[in-house]
């Protein structure tokens, strides 16, 4: 049997570097960037179309992130995350085919941006008082949210979890964590709203071999990186992706 996979080189031509990029997210480093996986691959088939080819390429990743960052998680902050994210995607399942993908990147870039904005203008300093347990649970369910729509669930989360000020290495296996349950938590409503057919299946099978390759280059520099570039590159990813989300939103 021949699977019916994308051939069209334009895709792959986008597809690739997308891959690359949520791979080298998924490791903790240039967190953000993968946000821009799905608007790349917007560029070539439709956005369901690039998050259902990406949902087996997340759980490789995944599975990844967790093995190389499995003693390095915040038990007490993933119990308090965890819920908020998978009550997001609940809202996600129920608001799908109401909702434009495009109306929803445009406002995580809004918002992605905001919150760039105003850690530039107000600068953290130590004894900064950390966000509100009700902020993060809103932020969360945002990110539950977003993740499902357009697996932009980056930019949210990192509002709320970049001030608590962790180490890097503990941002990047906490993030990975909810991001597992987060993304596990897809599939059956993915299938259910006929989002996964084997065309996207076997095209995430030709895209497979790209997935640990990011993942392990972002490991390696995530594990040898002081924390101030981290973050600084965290904040680089945000940046980029709340631009590209804002103008898919609201000017493509």
């Amino acid at each position: 049997m021949v699977f019916p996979l994308i051939t069209d080189p334009h895709f792959y031509a986008v597809a690739v570097p997308a891959v690359l990029l949520l791979g080298i997210s998924k490791s903790g480093f240039g967190a953000g960037f993968g946000s821009l996986a799905v608007p790349l691959m917007a560029l070539a088939v439709t956005v369901p179309q690039a998050a259902a080819i990406l949902m087996p390429l997340l759980l490789l990743m995944d599975l990844l992130g967790l093995a190389a960052f499995r003693n390095d998680f915040d038990r007490a902050l993933l119990k308090f995350l965890i819920p908020f994210g998978l009550l997001g995607t609940v809202i996600g399942t129920l608001l799908f085919r109401t909702l434009s993908a495009h109306t929803v990147a445009g406002i995580v870039g809004v918002f992605t941006l905001l919150f760039l904005a105003q850690r530039l203008v107000f600068p953290p300093k130590p004894d900064d008082p950390l966000p509100s347990r009700a902020v993060g649970a809103a932020l969360t369910a945002v990110s539950g949210f977003t993740s499902f729509i357009a697996h932009a669930g980056g930019p949210p989360i990192n509002a709320y979890v970049i001030p608590l000020r962790l180490k890097p290495v503990v941002f990047t296996a906490t993030m990975a964590y909810f991001f597992f349950v987060v993304n596990l938590s897809k599939w059956i409503p993915y299938a259910w709203l006929g989002l996964i057919d084997l065309r996207t299946l076997a095209t995430s099978l030709a895209l497979m071999p790209l997935a640990p390759l990011g993942v392990w280059v972002g490991i390696r520099i995530a594990r040898r990186i002081d924390a101030t570039w981290f973050y600084r590159f965290v904040y680089l990813g945000m940046l980029l992706t709340g631009l590209k989300l804002v103008y898919d939103g609201f000017f493509a």
